[in-house]
This record gives structure tokens, sequence and C-alpha cells, in this order.
């Protein structure tokens, strides 16, 4: 039993620029593509940014607005490139994470998008909090199966044919007889752990 990993969820065709890149040419490739965010690479396909829409936005901002009888202050730098627009240095995290780590990564950064880098820490692909959300899309029945079969099946002590299994939605229901009942928080805590598991109610009894 394991998450599954950031590549069984990733967008592996990943649109990218270089430093150089001009706005224009970024804010036509995000509309073009139909994305909100854009990695930026190095000569070696090395992640070292990412440029956003709130990037972009940020840069119209700034600018002076004839209608107002006021000068806006400027941030430093040159935005007219990738390279002054980005924001550096990404968050990066490896294909083969699990997608909590991914959840938990992003949550701690407070971002919406990982690149994902192999081990030579080159561009393989983007995950998206869109793309994380997918998992908890799972099929009830297959959550349940793999309760039965990964947990219940491989915790020894357990009788599986004691233990009930509802899944609504990916909430999970336990019902019936676990025994010995210093199980019963194991089972509950690897029950959570199963992907797609929204949450877990245990209402299982020991015997007298």
């Amino acid at each position: 039993m394991r998450h599954r990993q950031v590549a069984d969820v990733m967008t592996r065709e990943v649109v990218r620029v270089p430093p150089s890149t001009g706005f224009r040419e970024i804010a036509a490739t995000l509309a073009v593509h139909r994305i909100s965010a854009v990695p930026v690479v190095d000569g070696s396909d090395r992640p070292i940014g990412i440029v956003s829409e709130a990037d972009l936005m940020h840069t119209q901002a700034v600018q002076d607005d004839p209608d107002e009888m006021r000068t806006v202050s400027r941030p430093e730098g040159d935005r007219a490139t990738a390279a002054g627009l980005m924001s550096a240095p990404p968050v990066c995290i490896t294909a083969d994470a699990s997608v909590v780590a991914a959840a938990r990564h992003m949550e701690r950064n407070k971002v919406k998008r990982l690149p994902v880098v192999d081990a030579d820490g080159r561009l393989v692909g983007m995950v998206s909090r869109a793309d994380l959300v997918k998992v908890f899309l799972r099929d009830d029945r297959a959550i349940s199966q793999e309760i039965t079969d990964e947990v219940l099946g491989q915790i020894e002590g357990i009788d599986p044919a004691a233990v009930g299994v509802d899944v609504d939605q990916g909430r999970v229901t336990l019902s019936g007889t676990i025994d010995p009942p210093h199980l019963a928080p194991i089972v509950r805590r690897l029950c959570r752990s199963i992907d797609g598991v929204v949450s877990v109610t245990d209402r299982t009894e020991t015997r007298s």
C-alpha cells in the first residue's frame, strides 16, 4: 500500500520559457496554452523560476495611469523579461514523491503549482492543486477494496470478514468488530492514508 506518486498525476508535456523571454511573449504563451503560469528554465532545462498571471498583473498594476493624477512607485529590476518577472527560486518536487508530500509542500510554501524535476534537477513535469484534487475523485468501490485488502487483510490478528467497510464520497465508515482493541487506532490511521479517503468514522466494537 502506498500513496500515488507525483508522477501519476503530473502534467508531462510542460510549456517552458528561457529567462530572456519577453513580457508579451509570456502573456501570449499563457493565453495560447490556457495555463496560468510557466516555468523559466536555464540552458540545462533546470527550473530557475516561475512566471504566473499574477506576476504579469503586478507589472501592469504599477504602470502610470494617465487617468490618475499620481505616479505609482515601481519595483526595482527589469520586469520586461522572464528573468525579471519570475518568482525565484522555484519550489520543486521530484516525480517519486507522494501526492501527500506534494500537497504539504504546496501548503507550506503557499504555492499553487510545483515544477517536477528528475535526479539531476531537470524539468520533467508540473503538478498543480487541481492535479492533486483529482486524487479525491477516486471511485468509492476502489477505496473500499483497498481498505479490505491492503489494511484489514494485512494486519495480523484482524479478521477482515468481521469488519464492515462503507465508503460514500470518500467518507469511510468502519463497523463490526476489531479485536484485539489496540489494533483499532492502527486501522483508522492506515485507512486515512489511503488515496481518496476524506474522513474515517470508527463504529466498530470489541468482543466482551
